[in-house]
This record gives structure tokens, sequence and C-alpha cells, in this order.
């Protein structure tokens, strides 16, 4: 089964990673979270890169600083992986760029936002799911249908 493999530089990412899990769930998408850290822990990131490697997965690697995590993982995977760095208004977001510049062969893709990181991987999983691009035109629908509500209580 498809899967979102979470991955946090930190237990401080916790409460951003349940954010992106709630999105996934309302898919019907697993995740699974797990903390290793590329500085602290670069062994624990290759280990479970390898037990993932054969299985139908999306990473989304939570970091902010110093984000090694992302282009570690990328490095180590042919999985697609997404990073989705907290913002943080310690550093005026200025810490966002460790995870845009990344060295040639690296190329994790960076998502702002729970939500969006959410659903960045639940779309490419629907790349082989057809009850997933279903899924998403629901959930897209409903936007749409918002925006005419909205639109409509304005100009009667």
């Amino acid at each position: 089964m498809a899967k979102i493999l979470i991955v946090m530089g930190s237990a401080k990412d916790l409460d951003f990673a349940k954010q992106i899990e709630k999105v996934a769930k309302n898919f019907g998408v697993q995740c699974e979270l797990r903390i290793a850290s590329a500085h602290k822990t670069p062994d624990k990131v290759i280990k479970i890169i390898k037990e993932n490697e054969e299985k139908e997965i999306v990473y989304i690697t939570i970091a902010g600083k110093s984000n090694a995590l992302s282009g570690f993982i990328d490095a180590n995977t042919t999985k697609p992986v997404i990073a989705a760095p907290p913002y943080s208004d310690k550093f005026g977001g200025v810490d966002i760029f460790s995870s845009l510049r990344m060295p040639s062969g690296v190329a994790p893709m960076v998502v702002l936002g729970a939500e969006q990181a959410a659903l960045s991987a639940v779309k490419i999983l629907a790349l082989e799911s057809k009850s997933l691009q279903e899924k998403i035109l629901k959930y897209q629908e409903a936007y749409k249908k918002d925006i005419e509500k909205e639109d409509k209580k304005i100009n009667g």
C-alpha cells in the first residue's frame, strides 16, 4: 500500500507533521512518522531509506535551520522527496534558503504549508491510483464551491 513517510529532524516538528498527516488521512493515505537527523544520526536516516526503498512511498521531510535532511534523503533514494520546512519567526524565514539551495544531482521539491505538502504527496501517489485522483477532484471542487459561495455573499 502506498504511503507518505514523514521524516522530522526533531520532535519539535511533530505538530507540523501531525497537520500533514491529518490532510493525508482525509484522502485515505497512510502516513508513517519518524524522527532522524542528517546531522546527528545520518546512519539512522540511511537505515530508514533502505527499509523503504522497495515500497511505494513519497517522503516529506520537515527540517528547519540548516536543512540537510531533505537533500540527504533525496541523494540516497529514488523516491520523491518533498521538503516542507516549518516557518520560523526566529530567523525571519531566512532559514528556508537551506531547503531551496541544493547541490547538483539533488532535487527535493520545496512546498511550504502542511496542507500543500500533503496534497503534493497525495498527487504524486495518485499517478498510480484512480481512486486518489477522484478524491483530489472532489477536494478541489469543494474549494471552488467555497469561492462561489463567498462571491455570492458579497454580490447577492
